[in-house]
């Protein structure tokens, strides 16, 4: 079996050859290594190969491995639902959440942050698959979500988040990362810039969200393998 340092040297390169093949920089898409489920020395060896952002689901997970490896360069995004009452963990542990999804997250965050004096990058999630076991804003709702969220100035609104439907309809996955994309594009008109990050793409549909603008790649099995716990 390979390496976790071969299994992400081998996907960065097929994210390379991704990006060529939409004509697009290869330096514009990053690679976020998901450890959910996976164990602090897997987390290792991926920081031995350069890697150090990681993506977790859960906040108690999240914060157990933050600190166990407290110290060694190596920081989490928050990928998956928060509730209200994990927002001091997210607060002072997360350098990145890519799932706000709620204005009350919002008010918790920033009341959380400004005890802190730090600010907190976050992506609104958006729910482009209309599915009602997916988080995340409806896509009509988006803009006057990123309206509601200028007054939280502890949070730095990069972009915007999905996961696709999980099919094997090609055009469908395809339609989920281009309804972000659209969106993304509107919110920037709205505001004369900005809303450049657009986080979507997984294992299995990582090519077709490349081809359709992503600038963040969340892989975990690709990456991982398959869970260890």
């Amino acid at each position: 079996m390979a390496s976790i340092a071969e299994r992400l040297a081998a996907v960065r390169a097929d994210i390379d050859e991704a990006c060529r093949e939409a004509g697009r920089d290869p330096a514009e898409v990053r690679l976020l290594p998901v450890s959910k489920y996976h164990t602090v020395d897997s987390i290792r060896e991926a920081r031995a190969a350069g890697y150090v952002l990681f993506g977790e689901n859960k906040v108690q997970e999240m914060a157990t491995k933050h600190a166990a490896l407290h110290g060694e360069g190596i920081g989490f995004a928050v990928i998956g639902h928060v509730q209200t009452n994990k927002a001091r963990q997210v607060a002072e542990l997360a350098a990145e959440l890519h799932s706000l999804d709620s204005i009350r997250l919002a008010e918790a965050l920033q009341r959380r942050l400004e005890g802190t004096g730090r600010r907190l990058p976050v992506l609104i999630q958006v729910n482009t698959s209309a599915e009602e076991v997916k988080s995340g804003v409806r896509p009509d709702e988006a803009a006057a979500f990123a309206a509601a969220l200028r007054p939280y100035d502890m949070l730095e609104a990069r972009g915007l988040m999905t996961m696709a439907v999980n099919s094997p309809d090609r055009d469908a996955v395809a339609a989920c990362f281009r309804t972000l994309a659209g969106l993304r594009d509107e919110l920037r008109d709205a505001d004369g810039g900005g809303w450049d990050e657009l986080s979507m793409g997984m294992s299995g549909d990582y090519r077709i969200a490349i081809a359709h603008g992503a600038t963040t790649v969340r892989l975990g099995t690709a990456v991982f393998g398959p869970r260890e716990y």
